[in-house]
């Protein structure tokens, strides 16, 4: 499992307070505060490294922050408090200022993690609490500072709590400053502890992915999961293992919700809004069919295997293959195609019956006779040989080929004939696939075809006898 995140990578996941989401890392840095007079003579002595930003006009801000708060928790202790368009503008011109790697470097010897910890646990207004988080997430973009910060143990374990808060804002940026501490090498182990630890991140994470129609924060949340669940597989065999029945309750009295089934939530949520997100979840699906424990769950009787196989089947037949040239589906969304039939092999080794002679399931099967009418005609284009996702699908396809072929009833086949599935140019691409590593499966195909349409058959023999 790769946990690796390379530079590019973490300077994206930089955030803007400006929308409160996610964007891309920022052509320019934000302009500096407006009151730094020009001409100043102690200007280099006030510069923060070789910025233009004022390290007077920052502990000036940081002070009021904190002046304004101890104060609101003197006067009105219970009533939420409400930041001035003055205020949140200085502190999301400190969120921006933290993009750099200077600035960032000089608040945390400012001790700004702990100002930043002592205000959300006093905060009683949602925005402070995001743009708080906000500025010590574009902190941890850079190692040496994240790493500072990952050593506050008090830090880490208020920002695992607030994954059960309430304000969706909040929530997305508690979840990309855990995401970016998990991928940075040299603190990701300490993360997870804490998280191990932390009962209340599964039931929290499950929650938002069951209940959320927020895309931004579910898709940020889905990489969360995936990340953690890619580094640590211990955990999430736990996670999938330790759900209670419903009658249980945990200690803060909430009923434990079902992983998977909260993972496909998400994942409908997506379908229509984030190709991108529903692919991360379709990945963390995948992941699950690599342990024992993912497939035991997914087997059970009253499990949640049915209905993921009927929604990744829907997927593959009505968003990615109803066109008739798989060539740009093989190409723009390959990714998402070895995920997608990744799981649904996996699931139909746990129960073929969801497979079998089924009108819904015509249309999957005969997917996976153009797939591989596709990778044969393709077989000599030395780009696409080279491409190791193309080269994966490629493998994939016939692996899930040999398993339903091994299984086909003469009906099924029968039914794929007639619905123009099986012709005489996919039985010979399947043929040429089967080939002679899974000889078993093709001579089961061959021997149904001759009761259903024996001329077919006769082809398949004259072409391949075995």
């Amino acid at each position: 499992m790769d946990s690796s995140v390379d530079g590019d990578e973490q300077e994206e996941t930089k955030s803007s307070p400006q929308t409160g989401l996610l964007s891309p890392a920022v052509d320019r840095n934000p302009s500096p505060p407006p009151d730094k007079a020009d001409g100043e003579e102690d200007e280099d002595l006030d510069a923060i490294g070789d910025t233009v930003y004022s390290k007077h006009w920052l502990f000036s801000t940081l002070t009021r922050l904190i002046n304004m708060v101890a104060k609101h928790s003197e006067e009105n202790s219970e009533g939420q408090m409400q930041l001035s368009e003055d205020d949140e503008e200085d502190l999301c011109k400190v969120w921006d200022m933290a993009m750099d790697k200077d600035v960032a470097g000089f608040l945390q010897e400012f001790k700004v993690a702990d100002i930043l910890l002592g205000v959300i646990a006093k905060s009683r207004c949602p925005r402070l609490t995001e743009i708080c988080v906000g500025i010590l997430g574009n902190i941890a973009c850079f190692p040496d500072t994240c790493e500072a910060l990952s050593q506050n143990e008090d830090l880490g374990a208020v920002l695992l709590l607030l994954l059960g808060d309430a304000d969706p804002p909040t929530l997305l940026e508690t979840s990309r400053l855990l995401l970016m501490c998990l991928s940075q090498k040299d603190v990701c182990s300490l993360w997870l502890h804490r998280i191990r630890q932390q009962a209340s991140v599964c039931s929290n994470l499950c929650f938002i992915m069951s209940s959320s129609t927020n895309t931004d924060l579910l898709e940020k949340v889905g990489e969360l999961v995936d990340k953690l669940f890619d580094l640590d597989e211990e955990l999430m065999e736990s996670w999938i293992t330790s759900q209670p029945h419903e009658d249980e309750e945990e200690e803060d009295g909430q009923n434990q919700l079902d992983v998977i089934l909260c993972l496909l939530e998400a994942a409908k949520q997506l379908r229509s809004e984030s190709p991108n997100g529903l692919e991360v979840y379709l990945h963390i699906l995948q992941l699950l069919t690599t342990v024992d424990e993912g497939l035991q769950a997914f087997a059970a009787p009253d499990g949640p295997g049915k209905s993921v196989w009927d929604f990744v089947c829907d997927i593959v037949c009505e968003d990615l293959c109803q066109t008739n040239d798989l060539s740009v589906v093989f190409h723009e969304r390959k990714s998402m195609m070895v995920q997608t039939f990744s799981v649904l092999q996996a699931l139909y080794r746990c129960h073929s019956q969801w497979c079998s002679r089924s009108d819904a399931s015509l249309p999957l099967i005969g997917t996976i006779f153009q797939a591989c009418q596709y990778h044969k005609d393709e077989d000599t284009n030395k780009e696409d040989a080279d491409d190791e996702q193309l080269s994966a699908l490629a493998e994939i396809t016939t692996e899930f080929l040999a398993d339903l072929c091994s299984q086909m009833s003469k009906d099924t086949v029968a039914d794929l004939i007639k619905e123009g599935y099986l012709t005489e140019k996919t039985c010979l691409a399947a043929a040429s696939c089967l080939l002679p590593e899974f000889k078993t499966s093709f001579q089961h195909l061959q021997a149904a075809l001759s009761e259903v349409d024996p001329r077919l058959a006769e082809v398949m023999r004259t072409e391949f006898p075995v």
